[in-house]
C-alpha cells in the first residue's frame, strides 16, 4: 500500500500531494512534452509530432506502480516512462526524448515540482508574516520576562518577540521567492555538451514521412539543421537555441550551463528550505515553552487532544513545526553532499538527491501550513505574562524596536551574504515570464497545446 503519511502528519494533505509520485510523474511528462514542443519550434521534429506527444503526455494512462518496478532495471523512472510515452504517442513515438538523457527530464521535473510546491508555501509564509506583524503591533507594550539559558533575565515585550518571529519568517519567504524564480530547466544531453546527434533518426511508423514534413515546415532539411555537434545556424548555436526554447516551454529559468554535476540549484534550494524550516521552528519552540502549564503565557487556539487525558490542550501545531525543523537540516546536508559529484554524470550523488529533496519540500510545506494555522489563532495572555514576571526593570527600547521593525518593509529578496549568488543569473526569462505562447508555463507547461 502506498505511503499516505501515516507517520508524517506534519506533511500530510496538500503538502504531500504537491510533491507525491503523481506530481512527479506529471512533471516528467510535462518536461517530455515541453522538449518536443521546443524541438518543433526549431524545426527539429514535426509540429504534428510535438502535438501528439503533448496530448499523449497529458491524456495518457501511465501506471505508476509499473513504472516504479521497472525503474529498478535502469536506476531511474524516466527510462520506463519514455518507453510508455513512445507507445502512447505512435506513430510519432520515435520523436519522444530526442537529444535528452534521463537526468535532463528528472532534474527538470523536480524543479517543476519544487516551483509548483513553493507557490503555496510562500503564500502561507506571507500570511504568517502578516499575522505576526499584527501581533507585534498589538502587543508592542505587553511586558513579559525575557528568558536566557532557561532563566528570567530582564523584562521585554511580547511585541518584540513577535517582531523577531516575523523577521525570520519574512526572510525565509524572501529566500524561497528568490530561489523559486531561479529554478532552472536541465538540458545537456548524454554528457552535458548539448549534442543533438539523434535528429537524423526517424520515429514511429510514420517517422520517415514525418521527418520530411518537419524539414519542409522549417524551410530546410531536419538532418542538416541538427547535424554534427549542433552547429552554428543563422540564429546562433543550435544547442543553445534548443536549451532556451526548452526552458521557455517549461517556464523555468534557462541555466548558463547544463548542471548535471554543477548542483548549485539544488544546493541553493536546500539551503532556502533549511532556513525556512528553522525560521518557522523558532516561534514554534517559543510557543512550546510559553504554553507549558506552569507558564501558560500563550496557547494554541485549537489544541490537540490526548488519547488518555481529556484535560490536556496539547500545542500540536507547534509540535509538528518543531518536528519538521529538526528534520530538514539533515536532508539539506545530503543535498549539499551531492555537490561533490564526479565526472560529467555522477553515479549515486544524483540519485541520492531525489527523496531528500522531495521530503524537504514536503516538510517545509507542511510547516508553513501549520504555522499559518498556529499564528492565526494564537491566544496571548498579557495578565499571565505580567504575573510571571519575577525580575525588576524596564523593557528598555523594546517598543521602539518593534516600531522600527514594523516600519521596515518585509524583504522581497534575501540579503547578500557574499560577492554574489552561487547560481548564475538566468540568461532567459524565469518562471514568471511568459513563454512563446504569451503566458508563463511553469505551473502547467502542456496546457492548451
Amino acid at each position: 500500500m502506498a505511503d499516505v503519511g501515516l507517520l508524517s502528519p506534519m506533511r500530510a494533505g496538500a503538502a504531500a500531494e504537491e510533491t507525491g509520485d503523481a506530481a512527479v510523474l506529471r512533471a516528467m511528462l510535462d518536461a517530455e512534452a515541453a522538449l518536443a514542443r521546443a524541438q518543433a519550434s526549431l524545426g527539429l521534429i514535426p509540429v504534428r509530432a510535438a502535438e501528439v506527444v503533448t496530448v499523449a503526455a497529458r491524456d495518457g494512462a501511465f501506471d505508476m506502480v509499473s513504472l516504479a518496478e521497472r525503474a529498478r532495471a535502469g536506476g531511474n523512472p524516466v527510462i520506463p516512462l519514455v518507453e510508455d510515452l513512445r507507445a502512447a504517442a505512435e506513430p510519432f513515438g520515435g520523436y519522444v526524448h530526442r537529444g535528452a538523457t534521463s537526468q535532463d527530464i528528472l532534474d527538470t521535473a523536480l524543479m517543476l515540482v519544487a516551483h509548483r510546491a513553493l507557490g503555496p508555501v510562500t503564500d502561507d509564509l506571507g500570511r504568517v508574516a502578516e499575522r505576526l506583524a499584527g501581533l507585534a503591533a498589538e502587543h508592542r507594550d505587553t511586558v513579559m520576562a525575557a528568558r536566557t539559558l532557561t532563566q528570567q533575565a530582564v523584562p521585554t515585550t511580547f511585541g518584540l518577540k513577535a517582531a523577531g518571529w516575523r523577521e525570520l519568517v519574512a526572510g525565509a519567504r524572501a529566500r524561497l521567492l528568490a530561489v523559486r524564480e531561479a529554478l532552472p530547466a536541465q538540458l545537456g544531453g548524454p554528457a552535458g555538451t548539448l549534442a543533438q546527434r539523434d535528429f537524423r533518426m526517424t520515429g514511429g511508423d510514420g517517422g520517415h514521412e514525418a521527418a520530411g514534413d518537419a524539414g519542409h515546415e522549417a524551410g530546410g532539411d531536419v538532418g542538416h539543421a541538427a547535424g554534427g555537434g549542433g552547429g552554428h545556424e543563422a540564429g546562433g548555436d543550435l544547442g543553445l537555441r534548443l536549451l532556451g526554447a526548452f526552458a521557455a516551454e517549461t517556464g523555468l529559468a534557462e541555466p548558463v550551463l547544463p548542471w548535471h554535476v554543477l548542483r548549485a540549484p539544488v544546493a541553493d534550494l536546500a539551503g532556502a528550505l533549511a532556513f525556512a524550516a528553522g525560521a518557522l521552528g523558532k516561534p514554534a519552540a517559543d510557543v512550546l515553552v510559553l504554553s507549558r502549564t506552569e507558564i501558560a503565557e500563550v496557547r494554541e487556539g485549537t489544541g490537540g487532544r490526548s488519547s488518555s487525558m481529556p484535560h490536556k490542550h496539547n500545542p500540536v501545531r507547534a509540535t509538528m513545526i518543531a518536528a519538521a525543523a529538526r528534520q530538514v537540516p539533515a536532508l539539506a546536508a545530503i543535498l549539499y553532499g551531492s555537490l561533490a559529484a564526479e565526472e560529467e554524470r555522477p553515479p549515486g550523488a544524483w540519485h541520492a538527491e531525489w527523496q531528500p529533496l522531495r521530503e524537504a519540500l514536503r516538510l517545509v510545506a507542511g510547516a508553513a501550513r501549520d504555522a499559518a494555522e498556529l499564528v492565526a489563532d494564537l491566544r496571548v495572555d498579557p495578565v499571565r505574562m505580567r504575573a510571571n514576571l519575577a525580575v525588576e526593570g524596564t523593557p528598555g527600547s523594546a517598543a521602539a524596536l518593534v516600531t522600527r521593525a514594523l516600519s521596515t518593509p518585509a524583504p522581497s529578496t534575501p540579503p547578500s551574504s557574499g560577492p554574489g549568488p552561487s547560481t548564475p543569473p538566468p540568461s532567459r526569462p524565469g518562471p514568471s515570464t511568459p513563454g512563446p505562447s504569451g503566458r508563463g508555463r511553469a505551473e502547467h507547461p502542456g496546457e492548451g497545446a
